[in-house]
C-alpha cells in the first residue's frame, strides 16, 4: 500500500458516515480529494495522476463516492473536465467557488457545448451568435443558433461562445460564458441520426440571459479560453482507447471501449483466427493502439510542462482510426448477420445491433470535438511546422470578412487589411 493510499483511507474512515450525500461531496472538495491532481487553488491537492489513482482506489475500496473524479474515465466526467480546464486556467477565485465547485460536487452534473453553428463548424471562429451587454451591465443578452449539441435537451449548463465585438478580427471578438440552459429563450430541437436516435440537437437562443459574472477570461478572450476546453476534450477523446481497456473489464462492449481481445474472440467465433489477412488486421489495430498510448503519454507530459500540447490532436485523430478500423473489422467478421440492425436494442439480434451501432457511431469521434480534417490541419501547422493555408480574412474586422473573401476569390488585391478599398 502506498503512503497516499493509506493517508486517504485513514481520512475516509474518519470522515465518511454513509449519509448526507451532498455534504460529503463538499467535504471531499474542501479536503482536495474530489480532484486531487489539480492545484490546491483549484480544489485539489497537487498530486500526480498516478497518486490521484491511489486516491481513487482508496475511495473505491471504502465504498465511498465522489473521490478523484479527475482520473475517472473521460466519458463519465467530461462535463467536469471541459469547463474545469477553462475555469482553472482563466477563472477568478470567485468564479471557481461559484461555478467550479458545483461541477465537482455534481450539483451541476451534465453540461453541453454551445459551439458550432450552421455557418461555423470547421471554421468555428466565424460564429455569429451575439452576446450584448445589458444597459445595467449585469447580464449579456444572447441571440443566435447552435447545432450538433450533445445533451442539449438534458443539460443544466453549457460552455457558450458568442461574439461580443464585430469590429475586430474574428478570433478577437469572441467571448466565453458558463451559460444556464434551463431558462426561457432556449429552444432545443432534436436531430435524427442514422442510428435512429437523437443524441444531438439544434439550440435556438432568443433573448436568452447569462450573468456578466459568468464571463470567463474577460471580453474578447474567448478563443484563448476555449483552447483549454478543446485541449481537455481532445486529450480525453484520444485517451478513450486506453481508458476503455480498463472500463471494458466491467462489461462495456462499445466500439470506443473494444479491446484487442474482443476482436480476437470475434475472429475465433468466425473461424478466421488462422486467416493471415485477419491476423494482419488485428496486429494493425493493436499497433495503432499502442502507438496512441505512447503519444498520449507524451501529450500529458507536455501539457503539465507547457499548459497544452498539439499532440492531443494526434491522439484524437488516431482514436478515430482505431474506432473505424475495429468496428469495420468486427462488421466484416460478422458478415451478412451485421445487416440485421434494429434501432431498438431490445429486439432483433443483439450482436448485430451492437456491431452495426458501433460502426455508425465511429463517425461521432471523427466529427465531435473537431473533425478529423481540422485535427490534420492542427498537426500539420503546430506539430510538423508546415505553413498555413491562404487566410483572406486574416486581420480583417469580422463584419467585413465576407467582402474580403469575395475580393480574394475574384483575384482583387486592391483592398487593404481593414476590409476597405
Amino acid at each position: 500500500m502506498s503512503g497516499i493510499y493509506d493517508e486517504t483511507a485513514s481520512w475516509i474512515r474518519e470522515n465518511w458516515n454513509g449519509t448526507d450525500y451532498l455534504g460529503w461531496r463538499n467535504t471531499i472538495v474542501d479536503a482536495g480529494y474530489g480532484v486531487p491532481s489539480w492545484a490546491p487553488e483549484n480544489f485539489g491537492r497537487g498530486y500526480t495522476r498516478e497518486q490521484a489513482r491511489e486516491v481513487l482506489r482508496a475511495f473505491d475500496d471504502a465504498g465511498a463516492p465522489g473521490g478523484a473524479r479527475d482520473v475517472a474515465p473521460f466519458s463519465e466526467v467530461s462535463w467536469l473536465l471541459l469547463p474545469g480546464a477553462a475555469l482553472t486556467d482563466y477563472g477568478t477565485a470567485e468564479q471557481k467557488e461559484r461555478l467550479l465547485r458545483p461541477m465537482i460536487t455534481r450539483e451541476w452534473d451534465l453540461g453541453c457545448l454551445l459551439y458550432s453553428e450552421p455557418g461555423a463548424g470547421s471554421d468555428l471562429a466565424s460564429i455569429q451568435t451575439k452576446a450584448e451587454l445589458s444597459d445595467d451591465g449585469e447580464n449579456y443578452i444572447i441571440n443566435g443558433q447552435k447545432v450538433w449539441t450533445t445533451n442539449g435537451h438534458r443539460a443544466t449548463f453549457a460552455i457558450l461562445i458568442a461574439r461580443t465585438n464585430w469590429d475586430v478580427p474574428k478570433h478577437a471578438g469572441i467571448s466565453l460564458f458558463i451559460f444556464p440552459m434551463q431558462q426561457d429563450g432556449v429552444e432545443v430541437v432534436p436531430i435524427r441520426q442514422m442510428t435512429g436516435g437523437s443524441e444531438f440537437n439544434e439550440v435556438f437562443l432568443t433573448d436568452a440571459v447569462v450573468p456578466a459574472a459568468n464571463l470567463i477570461g474577460g471580453e474578447g478572450n474567448g478563443w484563448k479560453v476555449l483552447q483549454s476546453a478543446l485541449g481537455a476534450e481532445r486529450r480525453g477523446m484520444g485517451e478513450m482507447a486506453q481508458v476503455g481497456r480498463d472500463t471494458a473489464e466491467a462489461g462495456s462492449r462499445s466500439a470506443v471501449f473494444t479491446r484487442s481481445d474482443d476482436l480476437v474472440d470475434a475472429a475465433r467465433t468466425a473461424d478466421r483466427l488462422d486467416d493471415p489477412v485477419i491476423i494482419d488486421e488485428l496486429m494493425k489495430i493493436h499497433t495503432w493502439r499502442l502507438t496512441n498510448d505512447w503519444t498520449q503519454a507524451r501529450a500529458k507530459m507536455e501539457n503539465r510542462s507547457r499548459g497544452g500540447s498539439p499532440l492531443a490532436s494526434l491522439g484524437k485523430l488516431a482514436n478515430s482510426r482505431i474506432l473505424h478500423g475495429a468496428s469495420d473489422l468486427e462488421f466484416r467478421l460478422l458478415g451478412t448477420r451485421g445487416l440485421q440492425y434494429d434501432k431498438d436494442a431490445t429486439t432483433g439480434d443483439p450482436v448485430a445491433y451492437r456491431t452495426s451501432y458501433d460502426l455508425m457511431m465511429g463517425f461521432f469521434n471523427s466529427v465531435g470535438g473537431g473533425t478529423d480534417q481540422i485535427q490534420r490541419n492542427i498537426i500539420s501547422e503546430r506539430v510538423l511546422g508546415l505553413p498555413r493555408g491562404v487566410q483572406p480574412d486574416k486581420g480583417v474586422p469580422f463584419r467585413d470578412v465576407r467582402k474580403a473573401v469575395n475580393r480574394s476569390l475574384s483575384g482583387d488585391q486592391t483592398g487593404d487589411q481593414t476590409g476597405e478599398k
